[in-house]
């Protein structure tokens, strides 16, 4: 979700937000990229995960955002 924190290569981060193709704002990222999800850390700066081209393992969930 949306502002969830996360663990990625290490370094902590949040979701910044989720590309499916329900939000226009990031249809654009659907079509180049395909579906997925934009997270951010100090460290890595923001970086976009594609459920077909990555490995989870690098991350991990630490935290569900509070709605």
């Amino acid at each position: 979700m949306k502002g969830d924190r996360i663990l990625f290569h290490g370094d902590p981060g949040e979701v910044e937000f989720i590309a499916d193709g329900t939000d226009p704002e990031t249809d654009w990222f659907v079509k180049e990229l395909g579906v997925g999800c934009m997270v951010t850390t100090k460290g890595q700066g923001s970086t976009y995960i594609s459920p077909d081209n990555f490995d989870w393992e690098d991350v991990e969930f630490v935290s569900r955002a509070i709605s």
